[in-house]
């Protein structure tokens, strides 16, 4: 079997055109310029009937991942959501304000999702050791874990990613995300892996009211049918 690829939008058309792209799974999202936020409960719906494995980021609100009591509780509502609309899975994280992963909170998290595929998110790429975090997942029974290997994409933590594969020895997967194109989705797939995560995104320009109003940011990005089969390409 080939390398398994995973598409996350945060639209309607997004969500459209990675199914028509030929998207193994998705993972649906809001804001995906923020890093990915939980998603409204009518894109959960829509997501449910799209004919794909759906997985539903839950993450409240942007900036990091240490979470208040309040915070938890939102994410359980929204977990309760995702469980409600038929998604597959759901993909979480947290974080001490150390650094390290919150095992408290992820098993708290992982109870509320019990029967639920679990995703360990890129909360892992800011763990001090990222060997002691993949231990952790695998504790938690997470099923995947995506990373960018602790760099700001992918490819620059290619190595980094490969020594986790390794580490994994089939415990946990290790999906590589973050940045991944047609021209470095091959060399990722060098790195022994078996799923890989991209928005298949293209830029277009905004302009207009809706800019200058602030409704819309000057550059948007949406998932691309082209592009995620320009990847599906790069990686058989």
């Amino acid at each position: 079997m080939g390398v398994k690829l995973e598409v996350c939008v945060d639209t309607a058309e997004g969500l459209a055109e990675a199914v028509v792209g030929g998207a193994d799974r998705i993972e649906v999202c809001a804001a995906l310029a923020l890093g990915g936020l939980t998603p409204s409960a009518g894109l959960m719906a829509l997501a449910a009937r799209c004919g794909v494995p759906v997985v539903a980021m839950i993450r409240p609100r942007a900036g990091g991942f240490v979470w208040s009591d309040a915070e938890i509780a939102m994410m359980e509502a929204e977990i309760a959501a995702a469980r409600a609309a038929g998604l597959a899975g759901v993909v979480l994280g947290a974080l001490l304000p150390d650094g390290r992963l919150d095992e408290a909170v992820l098993r708290r998290l992982i109870a509320a999702a019990n029967g639920l595929e679990l995703v360990l998110h890129r909360c892992i790429d800011l763990v001090p050791d990222m060997a002691e975090g993949l231990e952790v997942g695998v504790t938690l029974a997470f099923h995947r874990i995506l990373t960018s290997g602790g760099e700001a994409t992918a490819e620059a933590g290619a190595a980094r990613i490969a020594a986790m594969v390794a580490r994994s020895a089939g415990r946990i997967t290790i999906m590589p995300g973050s940045g991944v194109t047609p021209d470095n989705a091959g060399m990722l797939k060098g790195l022994g892996i078996a799923e890989i995560h991209a928005s298949c995104s293209a830029s277009t320009p905004m302009t207009g009211r809706v800019v200058e109003m602030g409704f819309a940011p000057p550059v948007w990005r949406q998932t691309s049918a082209d592009r995620v089969r320009a990847v599906r390409r790069a990686l058989e």
